[in-house]
């Protein structure tokens, strides 16, 4: 029987199955395209989602295609650089596109293993006390002569905002329908870039959601504000349609010609009610859409996968804790809720209308204070995510740990193998019992203040301190009972 069943190859589910693969579970992700998407949804990383490539010892893959950008204007836009001293070894933006992202965890996850069915749809499902029956059928509607149904412990549902397994399992998707909508192209263009820049410019001083973008070779992205929302938003927009809105909006279309994708995207903010019905689970967009605003929406679907993926590797293995699952939920669902209220915030920062753009002057003269700036800037980059794990007051408790420097070497050069670790600055500590889960390294560090800390996995800190049997009480909540 498969272990996990991954359902969607894209950034969500690649990340989730090489996490899953790397704890030895066997996978397999079905993909309906199939070939690899070229569509450039997403057109970088933040903060925290490199510091997960550099956890797992691949952000130099990425480093080596992408581009390190100068980190300013990720709030609605407005304009101000990131505070010095960011609690990170990575304060920058890396811009990579998204079908690069989504290649680079592809080789990855097939170095590991992983098996990728591509071509093939999720058509039904239905599950029992044992694991998970999955109906295939290809992407294109039709019958394949031995599609037989798969059977698997558990399926992970990663298959985007109109996700079929969150459909099947009739979870409630509430939140708010589109009511602005926005043409992406990409495209060559005749204008000259000085005419380019000073026609953005005069624009994006009333028209926030306008701009061509150059992606290399001649071709640009290029966004301009729908006159509707479109009664069915997956048929793209005609090319004659996207010339008329550039001409309405920027008073020219730029020389635009040789269209070679046009898509549509919206605001409509939603989640799902919940992330798990018994062995089957929701992650990345299937548990959440929001307005690309800041750029988050394929960054909190990778961080959605670096949580679950440890997770259920841990009861594929049969150590899990009691409970451990459920965590998942706990901790990602007020995650995603607090992007979307962000994003929300960002789409009415980023209106025409007088009122916003009052609130928008004044929050532009709040973040001229470092600890706004601050503030808002963690929220977009989720370094500020702080998860609940009930025990303890130390101002690390739940908080991921930054690449701190150590005495010989770097923290995150130590959680290649995706185990739970104990950085023991005492030499004192012990993790006998956990050993197969916890690897225990005698080493310290002049960035920390606290004699020894815990990590589960995902790098958050489940334990501070000094003391052996405090220790003891925390081993058993995150990495379940010691082995005799």
């Amino acid at each position: 029987m498969i272990d996990v069943i991954v359902a969607g190859g894209g950034p969500t589910g690649l990340m989730l199955a090489c996490e899953l693969r790397l704890a030895g579970a066997h996978v397999v992700v079905l993909e309906r395209e199939t070939a690899p998407s070229q569509v450039v949804r997403a057109l970088g990383l933040h903060v925290r989602s490199i510091e997960v490539l550099a956890q797992r010892g691949l952000l130099d893959r990425f480093l080596a295609v992408g581009t390190r950008r100068e980190a300013s204007g990720f709030f609605a836009g407005i304009g101000r650089m990131w505070p010095d001293r960011m609690d990170t070894a990575h304060g920058y933006v890396l811009g990579i596109p998204q079908p690069v992202t989504e290649r680079l965890l592809t080789e990855r996850a097939t170095e590991l293993g992983v098996e990728i069915r591509r071509g093939r749809a999720l058509a039904g499902l239905s599950q029992d006390e044992e694991g998970v029956t999955v109906e295939l059928s290809p992407a294109d509607g039709g019958t394949a002569a031995g599609d037989a149904p798969l059977r698997s412990r558990y399926l992970v549902g990663c298959d985007g905002g109109r996700s079929t397994v969150r459909k099947l399992l009739g979870i409630g998707f509430p939140g708010e329908p589109a009511r602005v909508e926005t043409l992406l192209g990409e495209m060559r263009l005749t204008a000259t870039p000085e005419t380019l820049a000073e026609v953005t410019a005069e624009v994006r001083g009333t028209q926030l959601l306008f701009g061509a973008m150059p992606l290399g070779d001649g071709w640009y992205r290029v966004l301009v504000p729908a006159e509707g929302v479109a009664g069915d938003r997956t048929a793209p927009p005609a090319f004659e349609e996207f010339k008329r809105r550039m001409v309405a909006v920027a008073g020219t279309d730029f020389g635009v010609h040789s269209p070679r994708r046009l898509s549509r995207f919206g605001d409509a903010t939603r989640q799902a009610e919940r992330y798990r019905d018994g062995r089957v689970l929701l992650a990345g967009d299937a548990a959440h859409v929001h307005p690309p605003a800041g750029g988050q929406g394929l960054n909190l679907g990778v961080q959605d996968a670096f949580n679950l993926g440890w997770k259920l590797a841990a009861v594929v293995n049969g150590w899990a804790p009691e409970g451990l699952l459920d965590s998942y939920q706990a901790e990602r669902h007020p995650v995603a809720a607090d992007v979307l209220d962000t994003t929300r915030a960002q789409m009415t920062l980023m209106s025409t209308e007088p009122g916003p753009r009052s609130v928008r002057r004044l929050l532009a003269e709040l973040m001229d204070f470092e600890e706004v700036n601050r503030y808002l800037i963690e929220k977009i980059t989720a370094i500020g995510v702080r998860y609940d794990l009930g025990a303890g007051h130390h101002p690390l408790l739940g908080r991921r740990l930054r690449d701190v420097r150590l005495k010989r070497g770097r923290l995150y050069e130590l959680m290649h193998d995706g185990r739970g670790l104990l950085l023991d600055g005492t030499g004192r500590l012990s993790v006998s019992g956990w050993e197969d889960r916890v690897d225990h390294v005698v080493d310290g560090s002049e960035e920390l203040d606290v004699p020894a800390v815990l990590l589960r996995p995902d790098g958050h800190v489940a334990w501070a301190g000094a003391d052996q049997q405090e220790l003891l009480a925390r081993l058993p909540r995150w990495f379940g009972a010691p082995v005799s």
